[in-house]
């Protein structure tokens, strides 16, 4: 994982919330100068994700209590482990490990929180639809997105627009109060106007409600991805016919959204959609239960 200037950030941030202008008073009163290894172990199965953040941590609280402590991983991010299984290892003062200790977990416990969620959702929809996708969206938390995202893709999933910056999405707001016959004739003037923009966007996404909405939509050129929302699965099904009948597949990519749980995403992806949007993969994963023995 490439470590952002922002993710260092957001490390710093952590380890000042945590140790303020005091510093960790509990473990200040603890003989200075003993030595221990602490075992970073899964207290549960799933997939590890943050372990290249580790030497980072110990990094932003050495600048603060300059004491020195050593990551050596046992895994990598992206792997599943059993409960049980050890993740890595931590060297540093007894002292220092606990000071670490709570701010560490915290991102990993997140962040492989997310990734096993992903790959459970992954899991079931390739059960029905080996080539789908399962996105993630903007429903991450705030200053927390491209851990998140990460997360995401350590769990199989894939990364949808970074933001509101590198891709366009036409969602129902952005055409409150347009009529259906006049859809495809609004979508033209406001993709008339991409070349204007200061940055080329990654794709050009329309959001539709309804069957007569996206037959408008099929209209129009410069649309790559139509985000069907809400679609019963009888409706993604004919979406995805009307779609291959106007020749249009491998050209225009499909994508259900809305309340995806994992009970209902095998039978979402069977339908013949290439993508699945899943809000829950960053705004609903429970943390992961991660440990460390010292």
């Amino acid at each position: 994982m490439k470590i952002t200037e922002r993710i260092k950030q957001l490390i710093r941030a952590a380890v000042e919330e945590d140790l303020g202008s005091a510093g960790d008073i509990t473990s200040a009163t603890m003989k200075p100068g003993e030595r221990a290894e602490a075992r970073l172990v899964a207290r549960q199965a799933g997939v590890i994700s943050g372990l290249d953040l580790v030497s980072d941590i110990c990094a932003a609280f050495e600048e603060r209590l300059s004491d020195a402590a050593q990551f050596t991983a046992s895994a990598i991010d992206g792997d599943m482990v059993e409960s049980g299984s050890e993740v890595g290892v931590l060297r540093a003062s007894r002292s220092g490990a606990l000071t670490i200790e709570r701010t560490m977990l915290n991102f990993l416990g997140r962040m492989s929180g997310v990734a096993t969620l992903t790959r459970q959702f992954v899991d079931a929809a390739h059960a029905a639809n080996p080539d789908v996708l399962v996105m993630d969206t903007r429903k991450t938390i705030p200053g927390w997105r491209e851990l998140d995202k990460y997360a995401v893709r350590c769990g199989g999933g894939t990364n949808h627009r970074d933001g509101l910056h590198d891709a366009i999405l036409i969602k129902d707001n952005h055409l409150a109060g347009v009529p259906t016959e006049r859809l495809a004739s609004t979508l033209f003037d406001m993709l008339n106007r991409v070349d204007e923009l200061p940055v080329k966007p990654k794709f050009v996404e329309v959001e539709v409600d309804n069957l007569t909405q996206f037959e408008q939509v099929c209209r129009v050129l410069g649309v790559n991805i139509v985000l069907l929302d809400n679609f019963s699965g009888e409706d993604l099904r004919r979406a995805v016919e009307m779609r291959d009948a106007l020749g249009l597949s491998g050209k225009l990519a499909l994508e259900a959204s809305g309340g995806v749980t994992l009970e209902t995403i095998a039978d979402i992806a069977a339908t013949g959609v290439d993508r699945i949007s899943v809000g829950a993969l960053t705004h609903s994963a429970p943390a992961l239960d991660i440990g460390l023995d010292v």
